[in-house]
């Protein structure tokens, strides 16, 4: 009897229900470029990022005594895109991770109801879900609002183009006022 090989996982469309009842486990290397919404948000003259590490592992967990076991999902993802800082608007390094849990349901319908009342994220078994585009939507989640440096390492420029030491002097009003006084 020939031993049974091991099965292939299909990340873009994966059968969650399955890949728990096999605590089936996934994981890539894969470039930023293969994840469009994601490497929209990097810095056009920045250094490339890194590859986009992510793993997925799946299990059957039993709820409430008498309940049927249900498909669970640990995700785990890391990337450092170069973002625009938002002072120099130069490129910054930022490293976005993700470690989320996700509990499946039947159907939309369902993760809706239940997504509200759970601590833990609550997804759909149908349609199929995407790991790739999960590992994205996560990553997406995980941008900060406003990347920036710690200390920029260029000058801030100004919306004048002037140099913050070098804008005009302005004269103390109450000196003029006491040259006026004087004049008298």
């Amino acid at each position: 009897m020939k031993a049974k090989a091991p099965h292939s996982w299909n990340a873009d469309r994966i059968d969650m229900r399955a890949f728990a009842q096999a605590g089936g486990s996934l994981s890539a290397q894969e470039p930023v470029a293969g994840f469009e919404r994601l490497a929209a948000e990097q810095h056009p003259d920045g250094p490339a990022a890194s590859a986009v590490q992510w793993q997925a592992q799946a299990e059957m967990r039993t709820g409430l005594p008498g309940s049927e076991p249900t498909p669970w999902l640990h995700l785990q993802a890391d990337v450092t895109l170069p973002l625009t800082c938002q002072r120099c608007l130069g490129p910054v390094p930022v490293r976005l991770q993700v470690d989320r849990w996700f509990r499946f349901v039947a159907d939309e319908a369902a993760a809706e109801r239940e997504d509200e009342d759970s601590e833990e994220d609550v997804l759909a078994l149908e349609p199929r879900p995407s790991l790739r585009a999960l590992v994205e939507d996560e990553c997406l989640m995980e941008l900060p609002l406003v990347p920036m440096h710690d200390s920029c390492p260029a000058p801030v420029p100004l919306s004048t183009g002037e140099a913050p030491d070098a804008a005009p002097q302005r004269e103390n009003p109450f000196a003029r006022l006491q040259r006026l006084r004087q004049g008298d």
